[in-house]
């Protein structure tokens, strides 16, 4: 995918993500995600924050955290989330178009948090959404290949990740095989896709 395929699909995917947000109830929003600690809530309002976030804010946050990364990131999305859901919504709806990126941030870094994101949020709702295809493969390769936060190489040394449906592998040792967008998942630190994967288990 070029940069602006890459875009388009990021496009796409805000504007499901908040279509799917606006349908949920307000009980929905309370759920637990699949982000440790993180609600739908919080999950919805850190979607929001990348195009709009600006270093000076970044920094003082960070200060706040203490210099931690995922502190910081938890603290902007938590004081995010304290919006109406309305709004957050809203907000979501009105960055599809932007091009532009979070301080430090990569395009790829974006593409991959919108797709994983919204798996997050729907996937312990019960709600089926797909990653497009090509898109899930620019990511499960961005995610193995990089390091911070997720570590996906260290953690999973020892396997070697087969998709079923795209024409992507990566690692050597025991096939683990199952959808690209499972296996992107499982790159991402999340557990809830094993049961679609064969050759490893919770």
């Amino acid at each position: 995918m070029d940069t602006t395929q890459i875009w388009q699909t990021i496009d796409s995917e805000r504007a499901a993500t908040a279509d799917l947000l606006a349908g949920l109830s307000d009980v929905e929003w309370t759920y637990p995600s699949l982000c440790e600690g993180w609600t739908v809530r919080e999950v919805a309002a850190h979607l929001t924050l990348a195009p709009r976030v600006k270093i000076g804010e970044v920094l003082r946050t960070l200060v706040r955290a203490r210099g931690n990364f995922n502190r910081m990131v938890d603290l902007a999305a938590r004081e995010e989330a304290r919006r109406p859901t309305g709004e957050i919504v809203a907000e979501l709806r009105g960055i599809v178009g932007s091009r532009k990126l979070a301080p430090g941030q990569k395009l790829k870094d974006c593409l991959m948090d919108i797709m994983v994101h919204t798996q997050d949020i729907a996937l312990p709702l019960g709600i089926e959404r797909h990653m497009p295809t090509e898109a899930a493969v620019v990511a499960a390769d961005h995610l193995w290949h990089m390091n911070f936060p997720f570590h996906a190489r260290r953690k999973l040394a020892g396997h070697r990740l087969v998709a079923t449906d795209a024409d992507w592998s990566a690692g050597e040792g025991t096939e683990v095989s199952g959808p690209i967008e499972a296996l992107a998942m499982l790159l991402a630190g999340r557990t809830a896709t094993i049961p679609r994967l064969t050759g490893i288990s919770v």
